[in-house]
This record gives C-alpha cells, sequence and structure tokens, in this order.
C-alpha cells in the first residue's frame, strides 16, 4: 500500500509540474558586427525580449554593458553602461555607442529583466580600421574603383581599335594600382 501512495505521489507530481516561466533574449541586430573605430561609428545592437512563448514582452528593463578594458566603447552619454526599456515589439535599441581606438573582438553582454524574471545574451562585435565597415566601402573609395575600372575599360577600347600601338595624339596608357586598405591612386610612371 505504501508503494502504490508514492507512486501515486510521484505521478501527480508530475503531471502537475510545468516549466518555469523565463524570458528569453534573441538578437536582433548587431551579432558579427564591424565598428570602424577611425570614423567613430558602429552597428547598433538591437534585441528582442520575449516570454517562454515566443511573444514580446513590452515594458522590460534591457541594460547593455560594453567592456571595460580593450576593444570597445561607450554611449553618448560617456558610460559603459545604457539601460533601455523595451517597445510593444519587445525591442530594444543600444544607440549611440561610440568604438574607441583599440581593435579586436568586443563582447557586448545584455541582460533583461520583466515580471521578477531575467536573462542574459552576449553580442559580438569587432572594433576594425578600415574603410570596408557598416555595409560597404566608402563612397571616395567607390568612385576610385570606379575610375579605375573605367581608366581600365578606355585602355583596352584604345588597345583593341590601335592594335596596341600609339599614334601621335594618344598617349600610351599608365598603370593603376589597387590595393585593399585605404583606397589610393598612383601617379602616372
Amino acid at each position: 500500500m505504501k508503494l502504490a501512495a508514492l507512486v501515486s505521489c510521484v505521478l501527480l507530481t508530475n503531471l502537475g509540474a510545468q516549466e518555469a516561466p523565463k524570458l528569453i533574449i534573441n538578437i536582433v541586430e548587431g551579432e558579427g558586427a564591424l565598428n570602424n573605430v577611425k570614423q567613430r561609428v558602429n552597428r547598433e545592437p538591437i534585441v528582442q525580449v520575449e516570454d517562454e512563448n515566443h511573444k514580446p514582452i513590452a515594458g522590460a528593463a534591457v541594460v547593455f554593458f560594453l567592456p571595460t578594458t580593450g576593444p570597445g566603447g561607450t554611449f553618448a552619454n560617456g558610460s559603459q553602461t545604457l539601460t533601455v526599456t523595451t517597445d510593444s515589439l519587445g525591442r530594444a535599441a543600444a544607440k549611440g555607442i561610440v568604438p574607441n581606438h583599440q581593435t579586436g573582438q568586443m563582447q557586448i553582454r545584455v541582460t533583461a529583466s520583466a515580471n521578477g524574471l531575467t536573462a542574459s545574451a552576449t553580442i559580438t562585435q569587432m572594433n576594425v580600421v578600415g574603410a570596408n565597415v557598416g555595409g560597404g566601402l566608402s563612397t571616395t573609395a567607390k568612385v576610385l574603383i570606379v575610375a579605375a575600372i573605367a581608366g581600365g575599360a578606355v585602355a583596352g577600347v584604345l588597345v583593341a581599335t590601335h592594335g596596341g600601338s600609339s599614334s601621335g595624339s594618344m598617349s600610351t596608357a599608365s598603370a593603376i594600382t589597387i590595393t585593399p586598405g585605404t583606397p589610393s591612386v598612383g601617379a602616372p610612371h
């Protein structure tokens, strides 16, 4: 009889057990972003806070923590922490991050709290030096590349139409060099 009562108690406990409520932080934007330390711009991290049923939670407190040493930055107010409240979609953005001058991997810690529950996540970004940051090349780099391609096309037309020789009114095409990094165009030789 005691064994039957024990089994009954365990079964009732397991049937009545529910998963504890929890918060979930989903990283919407900013994971793997490259921050240009020369231009002092970055891609702002955006998170979405959800409940255990993946429904957005409005009004959750979200705190973004930038590293205190190494590659990192500050928020517009000069602090390394920023507290934001989620909107009606459960989203919060860390606006105004200004990267410091140190290059390398940066870990942004994120915590969220609502209704007595908490969650945490980490967003990894890189502070880098270079033109190819934030979704593409700078306008200057694009103009130089287009000019180099156009110059190469003109040289190709001259060679094709003149058989590789130059007439008295035509000068020989100069070499154009394109290298990765900060764009520059070499002078004619």
